[in-house]
């Protein structure tokens, strides 16, 4: 019976790596992630429909990599088709797993074409389509389990608040490198943290917060304050952000409330990303 259970247990595994994709020459799919020289994969997370009657596909990413970040430039290794290669998609690629970090709306009579897009890394070619297939359909601003909903933000207070992964884009500002620039965004959430939800995480945690990173651009970006809280159900946050070069950047903040929770599967809620567009000049 020993020697039958391992060989099913064999067979398994066998056929577990026959099913994923191709990886690079010497690294198998189930070993340990190396701090470099592994791909990054594009995720598709699935799609909404809008009240327009059009449809939201939403993409994420994965970087195997432990410690190295990557900068693949829209092009010839970073490009989504069909359309303009460049739909809003990162070139700069931290670490792990990130949902929800682009989304490209298609119109009402989609049907059953595809948005594919391809990554070049780590010696691999990755393409991973974006389809309006039923099983993809996932729930973005309200969790259908628990009721919640994406905290709202806007970089203009008399301008409407928005919410889910779509958000809102703004911009260009202008900047010279060296030169700090302001940016300031407003939240507002209705999660508002009580001392008998234990299970949505530590009591400390605040009631939004709001996470900067480079989405796109050709030079480094820094932050005086890459991750900000707002400890109440409503606030405004301020950073600024430095570019080591000049060119056109796209900077990308993410409101989450206290749940913190980004997982996979129909529950790709709750969070709103917001979207600055920025020219540096020397």
């Amino acid at each position: 019976m020993r020697s039958y259970l391992v060989s099913v247990f064999a067979v398994a595994i066998v056929t577990l790596v026959a099913s994923l994709p191709a990886v690079s020459a010497g690294q198998l799919p189930l070993s340990p992630a190396r701090e470099s020289g592994s791909s990054v994969s594009p995720v598709f997370e699935g799609w909404f429909q809008n009240q327009d009657g059009t449809f939201t596909l939403s993409f994420g990413y994965f970087n195997r990599n432990g410690e190295e970040v990557l900068d693949i430039p829209i092009g010839a290794n970073n490009f989504i088709e069909p359309g303009d290669i460049n739909q809003g998609q990162p070139t700069h690629f931290l670490t792990s797993r990130h949902w929800g970090v682009f989304t490209v709306t298609v119109p009402a009579d989609f049907g059953d074409q595809q948005a594919v897009w391809t990554l070049i890394s780590g010696g691999e070619t990755i393409a991973i389509p974006g389809r309006l297939h039923i099983d993809y359909e996932i729930e973005v601003l309200k969790d259908g389990a628990s009721g919640n909903v994406p905290p709202s933000i806007t970089f203009d207070p008399g301008s409407p608040a928005v919410q889910g992964p779509t958000g809102v884009t703004i911009g260009p500002r202008a900047i010279a490198v060296g030169t700090p620039l302001t940016l300031s965004v407003s939240g507002r959430d209705d999660l508002v943290r009580r001392p008998t939800d234990i299970p949505f995480g530590p009591a400390d945690r605040p009631a939004i917060t709001m996470t900067w990173v480079k989405h796109q651009g050709p030079g480094q970006v820094t932050f005086s304050e890459s991750m900000v809280a707002i400890n109440s159900a409503s606030g405004e946050t301020t950073t600024t952000a430095m570019f080591s070069a000049p060119g056109d950047y796209l900077l990308r903040v993410t409101a989450n409330d206290y749940s913190g929770i980004r997982r996979a599967g129909n529950a790709q809620c709750c969070w709103t990303n917001g979207f600055v567009r920025v020219r540096v000049t020397e």
